[in-house]
């Protein structure tokens, strides 16, 4: 059986039997390869598991491990092994809970859990919103939509859009702003949802 000191720094009573690695071999490697890396182990047991008071369980929990597969021939590069660990006993851990709370794991894709992905009906009426959007956008005059456009699409400052079209700021607020209600004036003066909740 594999043992953790009190401070968890060291691996004793390991089995050197039939080829295994001896415990001095499994200790010596475990203090020059492993604890380097309890800095960052533990920032990713924070970073990744919501219950922060854990965290200082689950290190010693990883180190068990560690020292365990270890015991049968020591990983080379350490890292990747200590990682895919920690990685391991967060998913025990989810699993042992039977639920997995979105806060509970920053990086869902670490853990090749299913993501939620918007069912058909949300594809429909989100393509149709943007259909709606783009005939909107198609009505309204050149300038006015181009500075809609270089405002809300492309991201740019007043500034940056009176450079690009040649215009002053002063018009190109104006543009912005005439642009906006009349979007704003096709958009939900036809809009289906709000006449079913009139």
């Amino acid at each position: 059986m594999v043992e953790i000191s009190e401070q968890g720094r060291e691996c004793t009573g390991l089995p050197g039997q039939g080829g295994a690695m001896t415990a001095s071999d499994v200790q010596a490697w475990f203090v020059r390869e492993v604890l380097p890396l309890e800095a960052m182990l533990i920032q990713f047991l924070h970073h990744n598991w919501r219950n922060h008071g854990d965290v200082e369980d689950m290190l010693q929990d990883i180190y068990v491990r560690v020292c365990e597969g270890a015991q049968k021939q020591i990983p080379v590069p350490a890292k990747p092994f200590v990682f895919t660990v920690a990685r391991n006993l967060l998913i025990d851990r989810l699993r042992r809970e039977q639920i997995v709370p979105i806060e509970a794991v920053a990086d869902l894709d670490s853990l090749g859990v299913a993501k939620d992905e918007p069912g058909p009906d949300q594809n429909v009426i989100a393509r149709e919103e943007l259909r709606r959007l783009q005939a909107a956008l198609d009505r309204l005059p050149p300038r006015c939509r181009e500075a809609i456009v270089l405002k809300q699409v492309e991201g740019l400052s007043r500034k940056e859009i009176a450079a690009r079209m040649g215009i002053g700021e002063g018009t190109v607020k104006d543009y912005v702003a005439e642009g906006v209600r009349a979007l704003a004036g096709m958009l939900y003066r036809n809009d289906p949802r709000k006449k079913a909740n009139a």
